[in-house]
């Protein structure tokens, strides 16, 4: 499979209540960092200063690695593992976080790799619930594509715009390549997620915390992506086009 195109539809659809299921997704996505900013008393923007210099200098990089890691990990997993529940998949990261937030910075940065993959493990499965085979290329650079979302931390959905206007098709980017253009994304986005872990005093219940916001997070924005691409396929209408709709509903909503 070299392309995911839109066909005809086989069945009438009521694509309006389908968009509006899927802003409905969306907006309950966007809230979910709340939980984790009041926990730590702080922006989502002064979360990266209280990471060492170090550290952020080397997000991007250990982030495109982590990702790279994640996604071989992940799709090998799937001939072992069955997919699970989203509940499964929150309570799982949100155990993991808790362990890794209990030695501060060390611990968390140990457990970023794990999570990650289990993310991406769990975006697959959403693919291949909404009908994508998630062994193929194509779809694995759509589920890539989901961590472009802002993250739950973003104060505004302007990033999640960006996520919505772009390119529903990805055809022709290599899979090194859209690893290449999330990894900066995703390294900002798991940047604030250690920073929220290293909170003192809070530990493994800031880490148990953010890992719950974050895998629910994705999982929502993977339902948001996959619902598009999936309709566009049965109305046959463009995936853009769809994307701009779903747009509308949410600039009007946030009025």
């Amino acid at each position: 499979m070299t392309e995911i195109l839109p066909s005809a539809p086989t069945a009438p659809l009521d694509t309006e209540a389908v968009l509006d299921a899927l802003a409905r997704r969306h907006r309950a996505a966007g809230g979910l960092g709340l939980q984790v900013l009041n926990l730590v008393g702080g922006q989502a923007e002064n979360l990266l200063d209280r990471l060492p210099d170090r550290v952020k200098d080397r997000l991007d990089s250990a982030t495109e690695q982590a990702l790279r890691v994640a996604i071989r990990a992940a799709g090998q997993s799937r001939g072992v593992v069955r997919d699970q529940a989203g509940w499964l998949n929150t309570a799982v990261t949100t155990a993991m976080g808790g362990m890794g937030g209990v030695g501060g910075l060390p611990t968390a940065l140990a457990e970023l790799p794990v999570t990650t993959t289990v993310l991406l493990r769990a975006i697959m499965g959403i693919a291949a619930e909404y009908g994508f085979d998630p062994a193929e290329e194509e779809v694995q650079k759509h589920c890539l594509h989901v961590f472009s979302a802002a993250g739950p931390l973003a104060e505004d959905d302007g990033s999640d715009m960006a996520f919505l206007a772009a390119r529903v098709t990805l055809t022709g980017s290599t899979l090194r390549g859209i690893i290449g253009r999330v990894a900066p994304r995703l390294g900002t986005v798991l940047g604030q997620k250690l920073a929220a872990q290293t909170v003192p005093l809070l530990g493994a219940v800031a880490g148990a915390a953010t890992n719950y916001a974050y895998t629910s997070y994705y999982q929502e924005m993977a339902h948001v992506h996959f619902g598009l691409l999936r309709l566009s396929r049965e109305t046959g209408l463009p995936p853009e086009h769809l994307a701009g709709q779903l747009r509308q509903r949410l600039k009007r909503d946030g009025a």
